[in-house]
């Protein structure tokens, strides 16, 4: 039986490597992206070239006005393709990084972290219990950021905290359905987010590499395959986890 994960921020970065490494699973595909169709269809190319179905679709993750249209577009989407509106697998990834002090923090900037961060996760992924099938997952993005702390970091990190204990109580509420609920929490990754610091920066890059067991940054790469794995019936009995993907990063 065809398996379908839906990945939230699907056309670039982490979000990229999660749709990739599920279609290596044998898992078809449903991908979103806010703005930059282009790069999703590129990642929809990629998936099919695997093997795989995919297709992206337009979505806002901050803005819970548009998740009646995406849930009906996406159901319209599945039972064109299946014969059922129903999917197996959620990961909700979509994310930006802004970053300043306690003392400067703006509540515009504090809204815009919880709207994407928690506030929109939470409502997308009560909009689509209804679809989701039972025995499926919920994977949700975390960050190293709720384990240690550095300085600039406070809206974002508390949004992941919140994210974490939502994500136990996912677990506990959806157990009846055999719906497992886990976070992945990735350390410092060399990708665009946030400004791509670890990724441009240098300096940060070997202060990263000196604090990291593994000696060196995180890449999309190293990411992607445990997201997938934990959509596989070999992790069914993971369930209401933190699992850091750190390198070892302050261990």
């Amino acid at each position: 039986m065809r398996k379908t994960a839906l990945v939230t921020g699907g056309s670039r970065g982490l979000g990229r490597e999660m749709a990739l490494s599920l279609a290596k699973k044998g898992i078809d595909v449903v991908l979103t992206f806010h703005s930059n169709e282009n790069a999703a269809n590129e990642v929809v190319k990629a998936i099919e070239t695997i093997g795989q179905k995919a297709k992206a679709i337009q979505l806002d993750t901050s803005s819970i006005k548009g998740f009646d249209a995406f849930a009906a577009a996406l159901a319209d989407y599945l039972t064109k393709e299946n014969g059922k509106p129903n999917f197996d697998f959620l990961i909700n990834n979509a994310g930006t990084g802004i970053y300043g002090s306690v003392a400067d923090t703006s509540e515009e900037a504090f809204d815009a972290m919880m709207n994407i961060h928690f506030k929109g996760v939470y409502f997308l992924t009560q909009k689509l219990l209804p679809l989701l099938n039972d025995g499926g997952s919920i994977v949700n993005i975390s960050s190293g950021l709720t384990r240690i702390t550095f300085p600039n970091v406070s809206a974002y990190a508390s949004m992941k905290g919140a994210i974490e204990t939502y994500t136990k109580c996912l677990a506990k509420e959806l157990g009846a359905r055999k719906i497992t609920a886990n976070t992945v929490a990735p350390g410092a990754i060399a990708t665009d987010f946030g400004g791509g610091s670890n990724k441009t920066n240098e300096d940060k890059r070997k202060t990263i590499a000196g604090i990291t067991a593994l000696g060196r940054v995180g890449e999309a790469e190293d990411i992607g395959g445990t997201v997938a794995f934990l959509c596989t019936p070999e992790a069914g009995w993971i369930n209401g986890q933190r699992i850091e993907l750190s390198g070892g990063m302050l261990v």
